[in-house]
């Protein structure tokens, strides 16, 4: 068997370095987005990009503009990566060099960094960028709470897959035009207020390019910061599309190994598949698994998830001795994770 990467992986590659080299040539500039990231005493893991940006404007309206722009989401899902790009990572006095992957992403784990717990930045540049600052999320070792939470008809209505609104919602409108899902905010606050120093985590299949969207719409509503964990739309090196759902059950059992003392609230919704990717990983990691917490569709939002207007019978699925809660909204679910006992 060819260890080699699969040809539309190959293919991707090749063109975006022919593009990066042409920009290059139209004077485009290095400049390194950072998405936010988490650690342990043990190790940080910082996340982001090298990609090629035009010059700024230079006049008032120009800025203006651009920063207009910049905030659509059609913006969002045009840039070109810096394909194995040199890298540096400061953390206190230590340096650390890394060379980005073919999609010029940065993921590296840094260890004895020497940060105290809580909420820490490290600097990140590429060979000819300016210094980015990356915000990661240090969890002290005393933490054994923390919450897992899917992003969409979770915390944001998408109201997907109808073409021409997800359209629209997705290229167009900014972050000011979507709506949040009716109490989750507050529930979210809620729980970390009863646990001091734990985190949340975001876990989406929506793709890395709208981390920034992202962050600013959980801000906006009054989500609790924490580490997002998105994923690469496009060719694998084994295949045309990454799966959405192996990309989430990958990244549950990478936080069960990077944060060995937790045991989770995990939070999704019944329009696709979060029931049966939270009962698998309650059935193979019971002990890392406090509860699940489901929010349920609406009749409208069912069909356009699925095409029907109940549950599919397949995410009806439990796991066995996990407490599990179901309701249409964040009210509800913390509720109903209050009158468990021994979970929170």
């Amino acid at each position: 068997m060819s260890t080699r990467p699969f040809i539309a992986a190959r293919v991707e590659e090749f063109i975006d370095r022919r593009v990066e080299g042409l920009l290059r040539v139209l004077g485009w500039r290095e400049k390194v987005i950072c998405y936010t990231g988490y650690g342990t005493s043990e190790s940080v893991r910082v996340l982001g990009r090298v990609v090629l940006v035009p010059k700024r404007a230079r006049s008032g309206l120009g800025k203006a503009t651009e920063d207009l722009i910049k905030r659509r989401g059609f913006r969002n899902f045009f840039s070109t990566a810096v394909v194995r790009a040199a890298v540096t990572i400061t953390v206190g006095d230590q340096v650390v060099s890394i060379t980005t992957d073919r999609g010029g992403y940065i993921d590296a784990r840094i260890r004895n960094h020497g940060l105290e717990p809580g909420w820490r930045q490290v600097r990140v540049r590429s060979r000819t960028s300016k210094v980015s600052l990356a915000d990661v999320h240090v969890i002290g070792d005393d933490v054994d709470f923390g919450l897992i939470s899917d992003i969409d008809d979770t915390v944001i209505t998408t109201w997907l897959p109808r073409p021409m609104i997800a359209a629209w919602n997705s290229f167009i409108r900014d972050e000011s035009a979507r709506q949040a899902v009716p109490g989750v905010a507050r529930m979210y606050q809620a729980l970390l207020a009863e646990h001091l120093g734990a985190p949340v985590v975001y876990i989406s299949t929506g793709a890395w390019n709208t981390h920034g969207f992202l962050s600013r719409f959980l801000k906006r509503h009054g989500f609790p910061a924490g580490a997002m964990l998105l994923t690469d739309w496009g060719p694998t090196n084994t295949g045309w599309f990454r799966s959405g759902v192996a990309h989430k059950a990958d990244t549950l059992l990478q936080l069960t190994r990077d944060f060995p003392r937790i045991s989770w609230v995990l939070v999704g919704d019944d329009g696709q598949h979060d029931p049966v990717t939270y009962a698998n990983f309650a059935n193979v990691a019971p002990d890392r698994v406090r509860a699940i917490a489901i929010r349920q569709l609406s009749p409208t939002e069912q069909v356009l998830a699925h095409g029907t207007t109940t549950v599919l019978p397949e995410e009806q699925q439990a796991a066995a001795d996990t407490p599990w809660v179901v309701a249409p909204d964040g009210r509800g679910l913390l509720a109903g994770l209050r009158a468990l006992p021994d979970v929170l």
